[in-house]
C-alpha cells in the first residue's frame, strides 16, 4: 500500500536522477553526491544506452533525448507533483484493490509513454506496458532505476513484447488508424484511445523576433514528430512569411540529419512536381493547406482576415489539435511560444484526465 508522499518521494527522486543526463555537465565526472548511490548501480548503463539509442533509432538523436528527460525532470520536481495530485486526494489502494493498466506506449518521440506509466502508479495500481520497438530500451531503464528507488512502485511495473492481456483497462497510443484497431480490441474493457493530434500556432503579425526563433522550437524539436508539435500556423492576411523563414533559418542544422533532410527533399520534389506554390528556405517547406497534420519538414499555413474564423477552425477541428501556441489574448488555452514541449503533469494529452479515469476503475 503505497501513499502519496512516497509516490512523490520516489519520483521526485528519479527527477534529480534524469536531470543529470539533462544538464551541460558529465554526470560520470560531476555527479551530486547525493546520487551517489544510484549512480553506482545505474550510471553507467544509463548513458550506454543514451549513446547507442541515435544509432538504433536515428531520430531519437542526442539532443532529442536530452530534450526528453530535461522535460521529464522539469515534470518530477517536488512541488509540480505535490501541484499536480494534491486536488485529488488519492487514497491508497490494498493489494487487492489494484487494478492492472495495460499500456501500449507510442514511439515517435523518446519516453513519450512515462506520463501514462506515471499516472498510473500515483493512482496505486499496476502497470503492463507494450513499449513501441523504437522506444523500448528507455522506458524499460527508467523503470529499472525507479525500482531501485522505491521497490514497492517497482513491483508495479512489467513489461512485455506481446499481445497485451489480463488487464482491467487500456491506454493505447498510437495513429488513426491503430486507434480503430485498439477501439475494436479493446472495446469491452475501461480505456483511454489516444489517435493523432498536433500543435498549431496563431500568430498576430506583431511577434518579436525571438517569439518567431521560440516558435522555430515548436516545429522543429523532435524534428516536428511530437503530438504537441506545430504542424499549422494561421497568419495575418498581409503577414510577410519571408520574416518566419528567417527566423527558421537558426534550425538550418537540422537538414544535415539524414532522414529529416531526405524527407524535406522528398516533399519538395513531389510539390514541385505537381506545381503547388511553397516558401523553402533549405531546412522547412510552408505549404497553404487547410489541414492540421503535415508531413515531416513541411508546415501547413492558412491566412485569415478575421480572428472570429479562426477561433471557429479551431473548434471545429478541437480533436485534431493538441495545443494552441499563440500570443494573442483573443485564443483561449493557448500557450506562450518555445513551451510547447514543456508540459506539466496536468497538461493531459488530447485533454483527458488520466488520474480522474484511473481513480474511477475502481
Amino acid at each position: 500500500m503505497h501513499s502519496t508522499s512516497s509516490f512523490i518521494s520516489a519520483f521526485s527522486r528519479l527527477g534529480q536522477f534524469l536531470n543529470q543526463f539533462a544538464e551541460s555537465k558529465d554526470p560520470r565526472t560531476e555527479a551530486p553526491l547525493y546520487l551517489s548511490d544510484l549512480n553506482k548501480v545505474h550510471l553507467k548503463g544509463f548513458t550506454r544506452i543514451l549513446e547507442n539509442e541515435p544509432v538504433l533509432n536515428p531520430w531519437f538523436t542526442s539532443n532529442s533525448l536530452t530534450k526528453a528527460l530535461k522535460s521529464i525532470a522539469s515534470m518530477l520536481e517536488e512541488e509540480m507533483l505535490v501541484q499536480w495530485l494534491g486536488p485529488y486526494r488519492i487514497e491508497p489502494l490494498a493489494s487487492e484493490a489494484q487494478l492492472t493498466v495495460g499500456l501500449v506506449m507510442a514511439g515517435n518521440i523518446p519516453l513519450v509513454g512515462f506520463h501514462d506509466m506515471m499516472s498510473v502508479l500515483a493512482t496505486g495500481h499496476r502497470v503492463i506496458a507494450k513499449p513501441s520497438s523504437k522506444d523500448d530500451r528507455l522506458i524499460r531503464k527508467v523503470a529499472d532505476v525507479l525500482a531501485d528507488i522505491d521497490p514497492g512502485i517497482g513491483s508495479r511495473i512489467s513489461f512485455t513484447d506481446n499481445k497485451l492481456s489480463g488487464m482491467d483497462a487500456v491506454i493505447a497510443t498510437g495513429n488513426n488508424n491503430s486507434a480503430r484497431y485498439f477501439e475494436y480490441y479493446f472495446r469491452e474493457l475501461p480505456h483511454i484511445i489516444r489517435k493523432n493530434r498536433n500543435g498549431v500556432a496563431v500568430l498576430t503579425g506583431k511577434e518579436s523576433n525571438e517569439e518567431l526563433v521560440a516558435l522555430g522550437e515548436d516545429i522543429f524539436s523532435y524534428f516536428g514528430m511530437g503530438c504537441r508539435n506545430v504542424t499549422k500556423l494561421y497568419i495575418p492576411e498581409t503577414f510577410d512569411l519571408k520574416v518566419l523563414m528567417a527566423a527558421m533559418d537558426n534550425f538550418r542544422s537540422l537538414y544535415q540529419h539524414h532522414k529529416y533532410g531526405n524527407n524535406v527533399d522528398y516533399y519538395r520534389t513531389m510539390y514541385l512536381m505537381n506545381q503547388e506554390p511553397l516558401f523553402d528556405n533549405g531546412v522547412l517547406l510552408l505549404k497553404e493547406d487547410p489541414a492540421i497534420a503535415s508531413p515531416v519538414g513541411v508546415v501547413f499555413y492558412e491566412r485569415y482576415s478575421d480572428i472570429g474564423y479562426v477561433q471557429q477552425q479551431l473548434a471545429l477541428h478541437s480533436e485534431d489539435i493538441q495545443c494552441i501556441v499563440s500570443t494573442d489574448p483573443q485564443i483561449e488555452a493557448s500557450i506562450q511560444p518555445g513551451t510547447t514541449q514543456e508540459p506539466m503533469p496536468w497538461d493531459y494529452a488530447d485533454g483527458v484526465d488520466t488520474i480522474r479515469f484511473l481513480m474511477e476503475l475502481a
